[in-house]
């Protein structure tokens, strides 16, 4: 039985990222020094980190595999808590293309590295071209739209979900990201109608080279306030070539896709699509131990440490959620069969001590199970894609080579 299950932690960087001095955080603020994994470690260590939790950071699970191996090896960094030695594979991955965001990583890990520049909307008020905002009423049937700006998510809907209730006027905004996003309460405004709007646009804005449109449904009152729910949808740009998902139902196998997975991917090689919660997420990955066949791929997607603390700048709660998650390794590990690899990894950084709102650009910790004890050192993103299809003894059609 050879199965291969890719989980990616959303934004866990480890430093180091050669290149960090060309990206930048608060528009003049490089990335050098950002690294995710190693200071969330210090301020715990430091007693900074003790909102909802307390002490060093405790990732034994993880660790135990060479999660603190990989964050020394990306960037040098010091690793408080974490010091164990490990007994999977480890190394940390280093990115080519030009971008820090979730397509860019997922895409590369993949095996296709971005070609082009991704097109990003201006920080100014208005942020869209007339014909987009036209664009987006005609869909929508309505005569304009609110925000018009960069904004945070949670901030632009207290801001608005009161008056985007009270006229029926979509919420769009976007952020340093190539992506154009659209709020709506799923009740007032209606969840399919904004699905159909998201799905309308998406081809205009990609021929602007914007990534992704992102419908943001949400519910609540301004009285209770309002709350993100989890039935998010991404249309993405697809994949300028075929990625690892292609290569592996090509093959005949399947790839059952944990998270927001198939719509990074325009659920072009997507077999199967589960999404909730993290919390929901870990249930369905333990299920697709049970379920996987030989030459499947389970690809997952963890995205709450991203969105929940990163973009936040929430060190205590990053730090919860990777406590949580590394609680839940265990579990993962008792499922497995001989012949399975399971691979954690990450598709960028988001720094919580860092400046400004964004990702930040980061080396990513490669941590394994399954092929024993192995240090891999730096490797490619790419490199990750060609691996597993070594392990599944497909053909690797990308930009990488295996480190098996």
């Amino acid at each position: 039985m050879t199965r291969a299950f890719v989980i990616v932690l959303d934004s866990v960087g480890c430093g180091g990222a050669p290149d960090a001095h060309k990206f930048f955080n608060n528009k003049t603020v490089p990335d050098t020094g950002a690294n995710t994994l190693a200071h969330i470690a210090q301020a715990c260590a430091d007693g900074d980190a003790e909102d909802g939790r307390s002490g060093p950071l405790s990732m034994p699970s993880l660790d135990g595999l060479g999660l603190g191996a990989a964050i020394r090896l990306a960037s040098g960094d010091e690793t408080p808590g974490m010091t164990a030695t490990p007994t999977g594979l480890w190394g940390a991955a280093e990115e080519v293309s030009p971008g820090k965001d979730t397509p860019t990583g997922h895409w590369e890990i993949a095996g296709v590295p971005l070609p082009w520049d991704w097109g990003y909307f201006p920080d100014t008020v208005p942020a869209f071209p007339a014909d987009v905002t036209a664009a987006i009423c005609r869909a929508a049937g309505v005569d304009g739209i609110l925000g018009d700006k960069h904004a945070s998510g949670t901030v632009i809907l207290n801001e608005l979900g009161a008056e985007h209730i009270r006229t029926g006027l979509p919420i769009v905004y976007t952020s340093v990201d190539s992506v154009i996003q659209i709020a709506a309460h799923e009740e007032h405004f209606g969840l399919e109608r904004l699905y159909a709007l998201c799905e309308a646009i998406a081809p205009m804005v990609h021929d602007m080279r914007i990534g992704r449109v992102i419908a943001r449904p949400f519910l609540g009152s301004e009285a209770e306030g309002f709350t993100r729910t989890t039935n998010r949808r991404d249309y993405a740009m697809t994949p300028p070539e075929p990625t690892l998902c292609d290569w592996v139902t090509d093959a005949g196998g399947k790839v059952h896709a944990i998270g927001k997975i198939g719509d990074i991917f325009a659920h072009r090689g997507i077999s199967s699509v589960q999404k909730g919660a993290d919390a929901d997420l870990m249930e369905y990955l333990l299920a697709s131990f049970d379920s996987a066949q030989d030459g499947d791929l389970v690809f997952a997607n963890f995205v709450e440490f991203d969105t929940k603390y990163g973009h936040r700048r929430d060190i205590a709660g990053y730090a919860s959620a990777l406590e949580w998650f590394d609680s839940q390794v265990p579990r993962v590990l008792k499922k497995m069969r001989d012949g399975d690899l399971v691979l954690f990894t990450a598709d960028h950084g988001n720094d919580p001590s860092w400046v400004g709102t964004d990702h930040t650009r980061e080396r990513v910790p490669v941590v394994a199970a399954g092929l024993g004890a192995c240090e891999i050192g730096q490797v490619g993103f790419s490199d990750i894609g060609a691996s597993v299809a070594a392990h599944l003894g497909l053909k690797n059609r990308g930009a990488g080579r295996s480190f098996l």
